[in-house]
């Protein structure tokens, strides 16, 4: 589009006839052609469209609307077209969608694309999951493959004021290809795609495509929106036209060293903190968090470099410095940083100097701390009040003893965060305080395999929607991309949350064998609970299959079992789960996600009796197989 032009459009809440729809706004020159409302509302996972819209239901049916006097005043109309309806110009035809309706089974762009519409626009607000990209392209690329087209999709950026980030991502694909590609992570607010393309290309495609054509005939039309508007000129022959290109993926751990750390720089500029402390313990869990972080200082380096003034003017808000100009991804994770090792007695020194030299690594101010004043003193008060002391099981307790005297550790250390949160910058003689990083995984939370009120209460968690098994993966990207060479005695380590006395000066305890599981099941587990939505039974049958080489049923069972009992009696620390970003489409979280009870019946005596009777069924088949064999 050439010349003094002024077009777009834009979307939200419109009221008509007293029903609240969820529209897109198209105008041209401040004139409104179009009041498009959505038809298909996302109301699943993290969406609830449903409460607050309703969609439009009548089918290719347009309306008046009046427009509210301050409206008018702008543009000079007092109604303008209201429903579902394409923008016919003088050298071709558009249609739009909004958002969830390219996901439907039967999206508009289907009837849109028979009835002559051309180029397709989409406004949309698609979140980031790992591995989800590929998705929306083959969805956009396939729309126009079967039926010929142009679409355009732009896609919203930035933290939702809440758990979810939308990673822009934007296109423009043709006849089945993709044209243009945007970013899918960056700190630019606002990007702009642009291609230049051939409408011929569009109408020889179509007119090869004989079951197109058929189905064309007899399709409902479309109102058309007259627009007295050419989107080409008379005199274009010899401009280039675009080529297709090859979509560009990220890698899983590229999108967790981007995505989050993007989520993070906008949750910070927005809420106008000062920075972030972190709790680092030294195990995997608590670096990656601190490597996010250290990707996002890289990001924003990189966005100054490239002329980002309001990534410049965001910085400087952040650090309090009208002149601040951040060049050293080091240098400025110091001002932005704090990172806190917190020990106890039962803390080794092997993940005391793996934090520290990780903190001198990605150039974090580093805190090291002991907690043991701060326990011996909560445990003295609940002993001079009950005259009873209790005692880790090494010495002699009971499990209730062991639990209760590891979980006093863990909440000192929430505290002590917070603390140390407000403070710290004071104590530097600097303005403004920290947000508290939480930094349990997606399978732990899962587990329940977290002290309810530790450090595992945060502000916000960058990596609560990710997998240990990702989370490793990731840390090796670290060490390779970023030279973070501290991480390797990390990711060699085994993972412990060293609550318990050491044995020898060694950790005897590891999260695997607490949790009675490993990090791998609980992925498998997590997967199909809430995307293949199996209860215990349903579970049970799909992984005697799954691992039928490894485990016998009853092998299997036991696993099963452990692991609902183990979800449902830790279900209610959901409630009080820190707000994390969204990663995984198996996470447990419980404000918007993943809505299910949290005081569940754990001993699940009706499942288990059925998966004990099939357990029972299939060993007796297998011992006729084996009596068979013996008398053949």
């Amino acid at each position: 589009m050439a010349g003094p032009y002024c077009h777009g459009q834009g979307f939200g809440p419109v009221m008509h006839k007293n029903v609240r729809y969820n529209c897109r706004v198209i105008f041209l020159n401040k004139k409104i052609l179009l009041i498009r409302p959505k038809i298909s509302l996302a109301n699943a996972g993290n969406y609830r469209e449903l409460r607050w819209f309703t969609p439009w239901s009548k089918a290719r049916h347009v309306e008046e609307y009046f427009l509210p006097r301050i409206i008018q005043e702008v543009t000079g109309q007092d109604t303008v077209p209201f429903g579902d309806a394409v923008l016919a110009t003088k050298d071709t035809c558009l249609g739009t969608e909004i958002c969830e309706e390219l996901w439907a089974p039967n999206s508009p762009h289907i009837e849109m694309g028979l009835d002559g519409v051309e180029i397709f626009t989409n406004s949309s607000g698609s979140h980031h999951v790992l591995r989800k990209a590929h998705t929306r392209v083959d969805l956009v690329n396939s729309a126009t493959a079967k039926n010929g087209g142009i679409y355009i999709l732009s896609n919203q950026k930035g933290c939702d004021g809440d758990r979810l980030y939308y990673d822009g991502c934007a296109m423009i694909s043709m006849n089945g290809e993709t044209i243009a590609q945007g970013s899918q992570f960056s700190l630019d607010d606002v990007e702009v795609l642009v291609a230049t393309l051939d409408l011929e290309d569009v109408r020889s495609y179509r007119a090869e495509i004989s079951s197109r054509n058929l189905a064309a005939s007899k399709v409902n039309p479309y109102p058309r929106i007259k627009v007295n508007f050419a989107l080409s000129c008379s005199d274009d022959v010899a401009v280039p036209v675009c080529m297709p290109i090859q979509w560009r993926h990220h890698s899983p751990e590229e999108e967790i060293c981007l995505g989050p750390a993007c989520w993070l720089w906008d949750y910070l500029r927005r809420s106008k903190q000062a920075g972030f402390l972190l709790p680092l313990s030294g195990g995997i869990d608590s670096s990656a968090t601190a490597c996010i972080v250290y990707s996002m200082c890289h990001q924003v380096c990189l966005a100054v470099k490239n002329g980002n003034a309001e990534v410049l003017a965001d910085t400087r808000k952040i650090v309090h410095d009208e002149t601040y100009v951040p060049e050293d991804p080091r240098e400025f994770c110091k001002r932005i940083f704090t990172t806190c090792y917190m020990a106890s007695e039962n803390s080794s020194q092997d993940t005391c100097n793996r934090a520290k030299l990780l903190a001198e690594q990605i150039g974090s101010y580093h805190i090291n701390l002991n907690i043991d004043a701060a326990v011996k003193a909560i445990v003295g008060i609940f002993s001079m009040v009950t005259g009873r002391t209790p005692c880790f099981s090494v010495y002699g307790g009971s499990s209730r003893e062991n639990l209760a005297l590891q979980n006093v550790q863990a909440r000192v250390r929430m505290v002590l965060s917070y603390l140390f949160a407000q403070l710290t910058l004071w104590t530097r003689g600097m303005p403004g305080g920290l947000l508290v990083l939480g930094s349990a995984n997606v399978d732990e939370s899962l587990r329940g395999y977290l002290t309810k009120y530790d450090c595992s209460s945060a502000d916000i968690n960058p990596i609560g929607g990710i997998s240990k098994t990702d989370l490793k993966n990731f840390i090796q990207y670290c060490i390779e991309n970023f030279q973070l060479t501290a991480l390797r005695s990390i990711m060699a380590a085994p993972p412990t949350a060293e609550l318990e006395p050491l044995v020898d000066g060694q950790v005897s305890q590891t999260d695997e064998a607490d949790m009675g599981m490993t990090y791998a099941e609980l992925s498998i587990y997590g997967k199909l609970r809430k995307i293949a939505k199996a209860g215990p039974y349903s579970m049970f049958c799909k992984l005697i299959n799954m691992w039928k080489e490894i485990c016998t049923p009853r092998e299997v069972a036991s696993k099963v079992k452990h692991f609902f009992r183990m979800y449902s009696v830790n279900r209610h620390k959901m409630t009080t789960l820190t707000p994390s970003y969204h990663a995984e489409n198996y996470s447990p979280d419980d404000n918007r996600f993943d809505l299910r009870p949290f005081l569940y019946n754990t001993s699940w005596s009706w499942q288990f009796r059925c998966i004990d009777k099939q357990v029972s069924d299939l060993e007796k088949k297998e011992e006729i197989s084996v009596v068979k064999d013996v008398e053949d």
